[in-house]
């Protein structure tokens, strides 16, 4: 029997950690960004695409101003550190900027910097044109380097933060249409236990689903310097799997590693697409970033959309939370109180309200007008 030849990517997006691009210091290790540039550079040679998710800013400007990471204690602490980090956002971007553009100038490449929010891309009209830009700049040969723009998005900002940069990598992978989305960071993947703590933890080379036992493993603690940990990092391998990239979850220090990924290898732990590619307007919907209120739905209701491909009835709504406008994104949960798919709606909160329960030839009478039997028709569902 032939050996099955391991796939080769040709779109790819690479997500450098804080941790990685410190070597775990407190400053930007122009000796690793160097050798991961020397790696982008050389792709490109080969007719790969990269995009760069990059953290980094903050750390850079934390280092430039010669300011220590101090702990945080309490909510009034919490919104300085906020502000504190908008700050050196500010003053570390341009930094981070400044050496990315001076090592990839060594390899004749041009870079572009990309600041993104939560806002820019929960708009249908910002996603694509977000997408347009991204898919130019690749056509020109310009490496994109992508970063969210933390000088404005925060918590505080209804709707513009997106939270970690693992997450935003997902998305633009989606955004692209990559095939892979490389999340390279200090550590070789995803463990069976913490190996800083357990030096029985074996490495986990394949994920095929992200269970909650998987989820369990990754823990909720954040990295030294940086905001996400695993458990973003799986968040992100979700996403993207979904909208039809594989992902892996790699030590950005292996030799080699963007080349060896490009090329199939198996190293860190690969997460394998979970469908085909999606279009674009279904990548928008799972991204779930314009989202903006929850349909939950009982169990006949949930089985009907996951395991026969049906539309969401009147009939089997249970509960409206939260405001939302006819042809809005909303969430529909099941009674367990897990999300499982993204729709556009035909009814708005209040009608959805109204009409939760019946059959679907009783809406005329209860709305007096009706835009459909479906509350979310299957045509504008995607399932989580």
């Amino acid at each position: 029997m032939a050996v099955k030849k391991p796939r080769a990517y040709r779109r790819i997006v690479a997500k450098f950690g804080t941790n990685l691009l410190t070597a775990g210091t407190a400053q930007l290790d122009l000796k690793v960004m160097s050798g991961l540039v020397g790696q982008v550079a050389r792709l490109r040679q080969n007719g790969v695409d990269v995009i760069i998710v990059t953290s980094g800013a903050i750390a850079a400007g934390r280092h430039r101003l010669s300011m220590h990471e101090e702990k945080r204690d309490g909510q009034a602490s919490a919104r300085k550190e906020l502000r504190l980090r908008q700050v050196l956002a500010s003053v570390g971007q341009s930094h981070l900027m400044q050496s990315y553009d001076r090592l990839f100038a060594k390899h004749g490449l041009i870079v572009a910097q990309t600041l993104l929010t939560r806002r820019d891309l929960a708009d249908r009209v910002g996603y694509l044109n977000t997408r347009n830009t991204l898919l130019s700049l690749l056509e020109l040969g310009v490496i994109s380097i992508v970063n969210e723009n933390d000088v404005v998005a925060v918590e505080e900002i209804e709707d513009s933060h997106i939270g970690d940069n693992d997450n935003l990598s997902a998305l633009v992978a989606n955004l692209v249409d990559a095939d892979l989305l490389a999340l390279l960071t200090d550590t070789a993947g995803l463990y069976t236990a913490d190996p800083r703590r357990d030096s029985d933890a074996q490495l986990i080379p394949r994920v095929d689903r992200i269970t909650p036992e998987i989820e369990q493993l990754a823990g909720d603690s954040e990295t030294a310097h940086g905001v996400g940990g695993m458990i973003t990092k799986l968040q992100a391998a979700g996403l993207a799997c979904g909208g039809g990239a594989d992902v892996v979850i790699a030590s950005g220090h292996e030799p080699n590693v963007l080349e060896r990924l490009a090329q199939g290898e198996a190293l860190g732990t690969f997460f394998p697409a979970t469908t085909d590619r999606l279009e674009s307007r279904k990548r928008w919907m799972r991204a779930g970033l314009a989202a903006r209120g929850k349909i939950i739905v009982d169990a006949g209701a949930a089985k009907a959309l996951l395991s026969h491909g049906k539309s969401l009835l009147p009939a089997g709504v249970c509960e409206v939370v939260g405001r939302f406008d006819r042809g809005d994104t909303v969430s529909i949960y099941g009674d367990d109180g897990h999300r499982i798919a993204i729709g556009i709606t035909n009814y708005g909160h209040e009608e959805v309200t109204a009409i939760r329960g019946v059959r679907s030839d009783r809406i005329a009478r209860i709305l007096g007008h009706q835009y459909g039997a479906e509350v979310v028709h299957r045509n504008n569902l995607v399932l989580l």
